[in-house]
C-alpha cells in the first residue's frame, strides 16, 4: 500500500489544505450525535423502567405491529435522530480525514502506509475495517508528528468504535426500531453498553481530532 504521490496530476507540489475549518465541522457534528446517541440510552431506560405492555411487544410477528405507546413513538423520532446525526459524523469526519491524508502524503514525501481509496474502502471492507481506519489515523500523525508516539487518544477511540461496532446493537443495529424496543423491555444492558460506547468514542474523537489538525498546523509552520 505504500506510495509516492507527492505530486498532483499536472506534476505539480499540492499545497496543504486548511484543516481548521474541517476540524471545526467535526466537532459540531460530533457533539449533536452525542447528544442524540446520550437521548437515545435514556430512552432505552424509559422504556425498561416503563415495561413492557400487556399487549406485548409491537413487533406481533407475522407483519402485525400494535399501536404506539406515546414513549414507543417517541423513541422512534430520538432513534431517528441518532441516525442521522451519525451519517453527518460520518461526512465531516471523512472530508477531515480525506484533507488530513493529503496533507500527510506532502509532509511525509508522499510514503504513507495506505493509499488515498483507503480512507473511504477501510470503513466499508470486511475485517478490513477493524484496523485499517485507525491505520490511516496513524499516518495522518506520523506525518504531523514524526518524532512523537501516537496519542493514547487514537486508541482509546478506536476501542470504544469497535465496542459500539461489533456489539450487534449500536452503529450496526440488525434489528428495526420496534425490535430494539422489545430489546430494552427484555434486557437494556447491551444496549446501554453499545451507547456509552458510541457517546465515548464521539468524545475520543474529537479529542484526536483536535491533536492532530494541531500537529500538522505545526508542522507546516516550522
Amino acid at each position: 500500500m505504500l506510495e509516492d504521490d507527492r505530486m498532483n496530476d499536472d506534476g505539480k507540489t499540492s499545497a496543504l489544505q486548511p484543516l481548521t475549518g474541517a476540524a471545526r465541522c467535526v466537532t459540531v457534528a460530533l457533539a449533536l450525535a452525542g447528544v442524540a446517541w446520550t437521548a437515545r440510552g435514556v430512552w432505552q431506560i424509559r422504556l425498561a423502567v416503563a415495561g413492557q405492555p400487556l399487549s406485548g411487544p409491537p413487533d406481533q410477528g407475522g407483519g402485525q405491529h400494535r399501536p404506539l405507546t406515546a414513549l414507543e413513538d417517541a423513541y422512534h423520532l430520538v432513534s431517528r435522530a441518532g441516525d442521522v446525526t451519525t451519517v453527518l459524523c460520518a461526512v465531516a469526519f471523512l472530508a477531515w480525514l480525506s484533507r488530513a491524508r493529503d496533507n500527510a502524503r506532502l509532509l511525509s514525501g508522499g510514503r504513507l502506509n495506505y493509499s488515498s481509496p483507503w480512507v473511504y474502502l477501510g470503513w466499508i471492507v470486511p475485517l478490513a475495517n477493524l484496523w485499517v481506519p485507525r491505520g490511516v489515523v496513524a499516518d495522518v500523525h506520523r506525518a504531523g508528528a514524526p518524532d512523537a508516539r501516537l496519542p493514547r487518544v487514537v486508541t482509546v477511540w478506536w476501542v470504544l468504535w469497535l465496542v459500539g461496532l461489533v456489539s450487534g446493537v449500536g452503529l450496526m443495529y440488525a434489528d428495526t426500531t420496534d425490535e430494539v424496543i422489545a430489546r430494552a423491555y427484555s434486557g437494556v444492558a447491551p444496549l446501554l453498553v453499545a451507547d456509552v460506547a458510541i457517546v465515548g468514542a464521539a468524545v475520543a474523537c474529537a479529542f484526536m481530532v483536535r491533536a492532530l489538525t494541531d500537529a500538522q498546523e505545526e508542522r507546516e509552520r516550522s
